[in-house]
């Protein structure tokens, strides 16, 4: 409960954000985010708004993608959905993507392709495209949440499995 409060009282300061500020989220972040719950809503809300407006910050994801820790790896996607959603910084998604493409944990793998399915819906055919260049080495769990906007002859096509040889 109260790691809940200080997530929404930290998103309704978001204009009073500093880049100093980005010490105390990263040690929340790795204390108190223990879930995909508290991660999707301190990272969608507070500390997302942080990263839209200081992205100079953003080559500190790519270190958190090696995270042994999966919710900072989780993180590491879906802290960029708020920027996405605004239409900024769709070339750090595909990066992230790249760098998540094969984690073999599934809330992992949940996270990036909720990221590319945000995407999705600014961006639909640089994301098909990726998904199609990806599809061979993207675990199915990331590629079904990655397409679900997609549509229906897109998703088909990107759910064909290629044949044997």
């Amino acid at each position: 409960m109260e790691r809940a409060v200080a997530f929404d009282w930290a998103f309704r300061l978001r204009r009073q954000y500093e880049k100093t500020d980005y010490h105390l989220f990263e040690s929340w972040l790795k204390r108190h985010v223990n879930g995909w719950g508290s991660c999707d809503n301190f990272c969608t809300h507070a500390f997302g708004a942080f990263i839209l407006q200081f992205p100079e910050f953003i080559p500190k994801l790519d270190e958190w993608a090696k995270s042994p820790n999966r919710w900072v790896r989780r993180a590491s996607a879906v802290i960029l959905i708020y920027s996405i959603r605004r239409m900024k910084y769709l070339e750090n998604v595909f990066e992230m993507a790249d760098n998540l493409l094969m984690d073999q944990d599934v809330m992992v793998q949940k996270g990036y392709g909720w990221m590319l399915k945000e995407a999705s819906n600014h961006y639909p055919e640089e994301v098909f495209s990726y998904v199609m260049e990806h599809k061979k080495e993207m675990p199915r769990t990331s590629l079904r949440y990655a397409i679900e906007k997609l549509p229906p002859e897109q998703r088909k096509e990107a759910m064909k499995r290629e044949p044997k040889s």
